[in-house]
């Protein structure tokens, strides 16, 4: 970690981030209209780059509505191959830099009947079914402590934030549990009808892993899924990544607006 510091320091200076946003498939342009310094992350000691279409693997620092942002442009997943420890030393390092608040986004499948491509769903709470969990292994008691409580991790006060500044630009916001799979295949109609039965209205690969250890390390967490697809068990086409992104595209004008006026309201 003071390796990967160190590092970064030198390439940013003084440059100290407040808000950290993890950007999910289809969803980095807004890293790329603002960028003041980007650095790869095959450049950056430990970190790993990622191997999925649409994640360009950088991490843009800039000042964006007077908050000192970074930005994960792609981020890396469980199903290419890296640990859990390798795919959540990215928000570790935010944390180190100073972030306090982390948001977190994806593309997810809707298992609730009643949402629809494009739709932008806050998420309210999680379901890990990934079948690990990040904070395996000896503890850092500098970062966090051993048992963390998980019954805030979403914080409700900036769900309510997300809520007021979509009303204030006309834009509909669903709210709903997200579930996690590890992937990459994607789930059978009665893996859909088993997430729909638990309580799940979203269904993706990503997002929860970060979520445990930015609880961990006492950030405030906001989680926002753009919903790309019918899960198996409602839509009648078959699924693919590229209906993944192109749906993403149709929704990452209204998502830009939302994330920039978020980030405007932050204490």
């Amino acid at each position: 970690m003071q390796k990967t510091i160190a590092f970064l320091k030198g390439e940013i200076g003084d440059f100290i981030p407040e808000i950290g946003i993890i950007l999910g498939s289809g969803l980095g342009e807004l890293a790329d209209e603002y960028c003041d310094i980007a650095v790869a992350y095959d450049r950056i000691p430990n970190f790993i780059k990622s191997t999925v279409q649409g994640h360009k693997g950088r991490l843009v620092f800039a000042k964006v509505n007077k908050k000192n942002i970074v930005m994960m442009q792609g981020r890396n997943h469980f199903y290419e191959g890296h640990t859990m420890s390798e795919i959540t030393y990215p928000v570790k390092v935010m944390k180190s830099l100073g972030v306090k608040t982390l948001i977190l986004t994806n593309a997810a499948g809707a298992v609730n009947e009643t949402f629809k491509p494009a739709d932008l769903m806050l998420i309210t709470d999680h379901i890990n079914l990934m079948g690990t969990n990040p904070l395996i292994g000896p503890n850092n008691n500098a970062l966090g402590e051993r048992f963390p409580d998980m019954t805030e991790i979403y914080k409700k006060s900036l769900i309510e934030l997300a809520e007021k500044s979509a009303k204030k630009l006309g834009l509909t916001l669903k709210k709903g549990i997200y579930l996690a799979n590890t992937g990459p295949s994607y789930e059978t109609p009665a893996e859909i009808r088993m997430a729909r039965l638990m309580g799940a209205d979203a269904i993706g690969m990503s997002t929860v892993p970060e979520a445990i250890v930015a609880n961990y390390c006492k950030m405030d967490i906001l989680g926002i899924s753009c919903i790309s697809n019918a899960a198996s068990a409602i839509g009648a086409e078959k699924l693919s990544h590229e209906e993944v992104i192109h749906t993403t595209n149709r929704a990452k004008a209204d998502f830009k607006k939302l994330i920039l006026e978020i980030i405007k309201n932050i204490p």
